[in-house]
């Protein structure tokens, strides 16, 4: 399983509607399949390159290389604090991935899917510098939506060109841009629109509103530029072209085969350079993507062009590049906006909860668990504090944490071990059953990335184990100790089959659930920011995520626990919250009301 996260740009500390994204789902997905027995390759990094960086470092009076280094670090911390065990999580401005995304332009280049074309480019009166096209705003020629940018308009989902727009202004200082002409490579799309077709057609299994949308823009494909008049970002590796000052790769065409250079790295890093095959070239293998909805169109359109384009299979033909036959993406998974009062999460508006925020008051689980079971999986979704602290109390302190704790608290004080079960009863049995045939079920639903039908039939099971304590009431059969104690196994079997089951969604509380039943040892392993030496630049230090996930013991089956096996009387296992804190939220936070 190839489990490819979108990258987010290393412009600014991430938002808690970026993680909703591409960070948690992509998390709670490969947990599961690596308890599942699967091979995982997780990918992904910084998207460093292009105008977000050189505007940000403008600002803060920086190079842009030292604000991506600053951002990237911050971003890693964020990532590692939340849990997202990446194998690599890297950044755009190491060697390799100059190396990869040059040797995929010149495959596409010989087989004739980029042609040079002279184009209308966007010049700032002002600075003189260059506007790339996503920095434009104006009215959609189109469906006369006012606010598309000059790369795509959100509104209708259609490619534009920033010439087309009507009243375009900049979104950096609010001028009208001066257009002139500039020569450029563009990918011809054009010559995709059966292959695409073709594949797309076959995606019966999708989700509807990625199939939808990108099926309406097979009919609109055109040439797209794929350089642009920039001093950030990879050279572009012809005669003419390489030694020009102000001509770099478009930053949306480097970005998207990071997924591809990540898993380069990643063999390369792991002391076999050929490793990357094994996910990439292997017909068996499966690739996943993860992203928001506003990602669709280079993962389900753009990113297969070029992968097509490379393999020598769009329409005009042509042969593989260096790296062979690449495999493309089995299935886009795009999340729909978190957004707040209505609106998306926005810097710039001051429409925003920080991550590292979010982490320092609130923990990780509980961030990961509102994505997962109140998160915009399939639509938009509107944050409220009041939601927040509603799911965190009810279902995660009162369902999941009371169980816990009642079930452990009881055997340590009555048996100081988890007890035998002597006087076995039809109920018993019942919710045990109902316990293992949960993994089948919200296995099936991990599969298809449905996180809130998972994540539900694991809460439905401890709703039953709490229903059948609150049934059997051990704490009464003091004269009946070996019924007490059938009881309390029982219950103690349940708990450790749900936090099994809650695992991919709340690793970190599931190791203290762990440890609480006698475990030691990683159960849910975590990830590592480490700093290495770029590959190719000496001297260059490039902090990474990554992490030994192969010592963990968390499996997807019900495990039989160790009767005899010592316990300790646990701590709580979420802290509630403040109910006010629903009608106010943090002072640190945007009213979401």
């Amino acid at each position: 399983m190839l489990t490819a996260v979108a990258w987010p740009y290393a412009n600014g500390p991430r938002h808690i509607g970026h993680v909703s994204g591409f960070g948690v789902p992509s998390d709670v997905f490969s947990r599961y399949q690596r308890m599942a027995g699967n091979r995982v390759l997780m990918v992904s990094g910084t998207d460093e390159h292009g105008t977000p960086i050189t505007v940000q470092a403008d600002k803060e009076g920086l190079t842009s290389q030292q604000t991506a280094d600053k951002y990237t670090r911050q971003i890693g911390q964020d990532l590692q604090g939340l849990g997202l065990t990446y194998d690599l999580f890297t950044r755009t401005t190491t060697g390799n991935h100059a190396e990869v995304t040059q040797q995929i332009f010149l495959a596409l280049h010989r087989n004739g899917y980029v042609v040079p074309k002279t184009a209308r480019g966007a010049i700032s009166p002002s600075t003189g510098r260059t506007l790339p096209d996503r920095y434009i705003e104006g009215t959609c020629p189109i469906c006369g939506y006012d606010g598309a940018r000059g790369d795509q308009c959100d509104n209708c989902g259609n490619q534009l060109d920033a010439a087309e727009l009507i009243n375009p202004k900049s979104r950096i200082n609010g001028e009208t841009p001066k257009f002139v002409e500039t020569e450029h490579y563009f990918l011809d799309l054009t010559a995709f629109v059966d292959t695409l077709g073709k594949w797309l057609s076959s995606k019966t299994d999708w989700r509807p509103n990625v199939l939808n949308f990108t099926k309406n823009l097979i009919d609109d494909m055109r040439p797209r530029p794929i350089t642009r008049d920039l001093d950030w970002g990879v050279k572009i590796p012809l005669e003419g072209w390489r030694d020009q000052p102000l001509k770099r790769f478009y930053v949306w065409f480097d970005a998207v085969i990071g997924y591809f250079s990540a898993s380069v790295e990643w063999a390369r890093r792991s002391g076999n350079p050929d490793a990357w095959q094994e996910w990439w070239s292997n017909p068996e293998a499966r690739a996943y993507y993860f992203m928001g909805k506003d990602n669709i169109t280079f993962h389900a359109q753009i990113w297969p062009a070029l992968l097509f384009g490379h393999n020598g299979e769009g329409d005009r033909g042509g042969e593989p590049g260096k790296y062979g036959k690449l495999h493309l993406p089995d299935e886009i998974v795009s999340s729909e906006f978190l957004t707040m009062s209505g609106s998306k999460f926005s810097t710039s508006r001051g429409t925003v909860i920080y991550v590292h925020d979010f982490l320092r008051d609130f923990g990780p689980d509980t961030l990961r668990y509102f994505i997962s079971v109140a998160g915009p999986e399939t639509q938009d979704t509107d944050f409220t504090w009041d939601e927040f602290v509603r799911r965190t109390n009810f279902e995660l302190a009162n369902e999941w944490g009371n169980l816990v704790n009642r079930s452990i608290s009881m055997a340590h004080k009555n048996v100081g071990a988890i007890p035998r079960p002597d006087a076995p009863m039809a109920a018993d049995e019942e919710l045990k059953e109902l316990s293992r045939k949960a993994f089948d079920t919200a296995g099936a639903h991990l599969q298809r990335s449905r996180f809130k039908a998972a994540a539900s039939e694991a809460m439905r099971v401890v709703t039953a184990a709490n229903r059948y304590l609150s049934d059997q009431e051990p704490w009464k059969l003091k004269d009946d100790p070996a019924r007490r104690d059938s009881v309390l196994h029982t219950a103690l079997q349940v708990v450790s089959d749900a936090n099994t089951l809650l695992t991919p969604f709340l690793p970190h509380s599931a190791q203290k659930v762990h440890e609480a039943l006698g475990g030691s040892g990683v159960w849910a392993a975590q990830p590592e920011l480490q700093d290495v030496e770029d590959l190719d630049i000496p001297g260059r230090i490039n902090p990474i995520l990554t992490g030994d996930y192969k010592a963990e013991q968390a499996r997807w089956k019900s495990v039989p626990i160790e009767v005899g096996k010592p316990l300790e009387k646990p701590t709580p296992l979420f802290a509630k919250l403040d109910p006010e804190l629903g009608e106010t939220g943090p002072e640190w936070a945007p009213i979401s009301k």
